[in-house]
């Protein structure tokens, strides 16, 4: 089994286009630099937050060149103090003004900010990469995952003096699709059935403070404070707290929905996705029923993931070890196990796996990053 790691180097595969379900082939760019002159400027836009201050982390431990970078963020934050690679860095009010001479903005202070800030910054010149719902659906902006469709963003490039968005896909998204797109591509998948299991992390920090702050006043048996979500969090879970739309599924279940579609390019893949909160503090989980076209057993199924980038498998069935939030969390890969013939369907047309992903990291921070390396 390979090791988990904190640090990744680049994805290690681009994938050809020439089919449907392309094969993915090698290249052998490495990034390992960090301050150079001739390098990109960047600005981290929420530096602040829970997300933004794992960019910082994620862009240290890549060595991304770049020859400067801003830290912005609200006018609430701006003056403080942020530490990048050794130095001090002062905050800066987040205005229409920031992006004069930046390259690549890291962007993740919600969906209005970007929507109001991310064109004035293309605007300028600046490739934006988006962590929020702001552009995912539109049809003029990539949905990226570098590992499985980087030719979404053929010709956007550091260099050729045009400003871009690529949108950053939703972090239950991304860690589904890092699992289930190399089966995918060998078996096709007509229906997906997700259930997720969903960190504190993904409703930013305070709800991660929360979380801790819950835990320590019911055990002392106080009330607990409840500000973030309107259920007590602590010792519970309960449905995704994204508002729930007329076909009774919330915004979260749709966004799984929408966004495999656009990042396969199939229209008529069917997914169905249930969306829960659990008490876990940066890690999601997500257990995921599949349906293929072809036969595909548990057995190549194995294979295939084993040598997928960004994969790693826990599955000892004897010492009954399998994926957990704690063993991926602040770690790069997407842990996959319980794989097993769906005994529901005949012909080895159906796969059930359970996967655990690090939210803030390859869900968020770690994404944007390998996408804003895909830029240079």
């Amino acid at each position: 089994m390979a090791a988990l790691s904190s640090s990744s180097s680049p994805s290690s595969f681009f994938f050809s286009t020439a089919s449907p379900h392309p094969k993915p082939t090698r290249f052998s760019r490495l990034v390992r630099m960090a301050y150079q002159e001739n390098a990109p400027s960047l600005a981290v836009v929420g530096v602040t937050g829970a997300v933004g201050q794992e960019f910082l982390s994620v862009l240290s431990d890549r060595d991304f060149p770049y020859r400067s970078i801003k830290m912005l963020a609200s006018k609430r934050s701006a003056g403080k103090s942020v530490r990048f690679q050794g130095e001090e860095h002062v905050v800066e009010e987040l205005t229409a003004d920031s992006f004069d001479g930046v390259d690549i903005a890291l962007f993740s202070a919600g969906g209005s900010i970007s929507k109001h800030f991310g064109p004035l910054a293309v605007e300028k010149g600046t490739i934006v990469v988006d962590n929020s719902s702001a552009f995912r659906m539109d049809e003029n902006v990539p949905l990226v995952i570098p590992e499985v469709n980087p030719e979404a963003m053929k010709g956007i490039k550091v260099g050729n003096g045009k400003g871009a968005l690529i949108a950053n896909p939703n972090c239950s998204t991304i860690i589904c699709l890092m699992a289930v797109t190399p089966l995918h591509r060998h078996a096709k998948v007509l229906r997906m059935v997700v259930s997720t299991y969903q960190a504190a992390s993904g409703a930013g920090a305070a709800a991660m403070e929360e979380l801790v702050q819950q835990t320590r006043e019911v055990l002392e048996g106080k009330p607990p404070t409840c500000n973030i979500f309107r259920d007590q969090y602590a010792f519970n879970l309960f449905s995704h707290n994204a508002s729930v739309l007329s076909n009774g599924y919330n915004e979260e279940e749709m966004k799984l929905v929408k966004e495999t579609r656009k990042i396969w390019s199939d229209a008529n893949v069917k997914v169905t996705a249930t969306c829960i909160r659990v008490p876990v503090m940066r890690a999601h989980a997500e257990s995921i029923n599949l349906q293929f076209e072809n036969p595909l057993d548990e057995n190549a199924a194995r294979e295939i993931l084993k040598n997928s980038p960004g994969v790693v498998i826990i599955d000892d069935r004897k010492a009954n070890q399998f994926p957990t939030p704690l063993k991926v969390s602040k770690k790069d890969d997407i842990a996959v196990g319980r794989i097993r013939q769906d005994v529901s369907l005949d012909g080895n047309k159906g796969l059930d796996i359970f996967i655990c992903g690090d939210q803030i990291r390859k869900g968020a921070a770690l994404n944007a990053v390998q996408i804003a390396e895909l830029l240079l």
